[in-house]
């Protein structure tokens, strides 16, 4: 199998590159609100890049099952990076979801789940640090560290 480097990119996601058979250098970019990006290098100035194709996390998917992708493969959106008992993860508040619309302080999130929302990404523009009085919307990835099942019960309040 093609040896794939994986680069974290802090504040988009993770770019997953590999070198084709045919020499071309190509990557994948996960973005944090699960679309995909496939970007091929120029060969000739491997810093230039260009954009194949952006796919929105459902196609992706279809593209997966049409390429061969078993879906029971774990997706890499939900790969969580554990330090010492503390997972980061990721999760998009759905647009129907009792938060969507309140505070992050009137969730009462921390309190109910243990995890802690350490970033808001709105319109792919990064919020550090949110108070408790920032309304989240529908569509917003909430970036957030605590254990992993309290970070699964907050993906649920989410809705993600």
């Amino acid at each position: 199998m093609t040896e794939v480097r994986e680069t974290k990119l802090p504040g988009v996601g993770v770019r997953h590159e590999f070198t084709a058979e045919d020499g071309i250098d190509v990557a994948v970019i996960v973005h944090h609100d699960g679309r995909r990006e496939m970007v091929a290098y120029d060969n000739d100035d491997p810093d230039a890049c260009h954009s194949l194709v952006s796919l929105s996390e459902p196609d992706s998917k279809t593209l997966g099952q049409l390429l061969g992708i078993s879906p029971v493969t774990e997706n890499v959106t939900d790969i969580r990076q554990m330090i010492e008992g503390l997972a980061l993860d990721w999760t998009q508040v759905s647009a129907d979801s009792e938060a969507a619309g309140l505070p992050i302080g009137h969730g009462e999130f921390r309190t109910k789940t243990g995890a802690s929302i350490v970033a808001v990404i709105r319109n792919d523009v990064p919020v550090p640090s949110p108070e408790a009085d920032f309304v989240l919307a529908g569509g917003d990835v909430v970036v957030a560290v605590g254990p992993t099942d309290g970070l699964t019960t907050l993906r649920s309040m989410l809705g993600g």
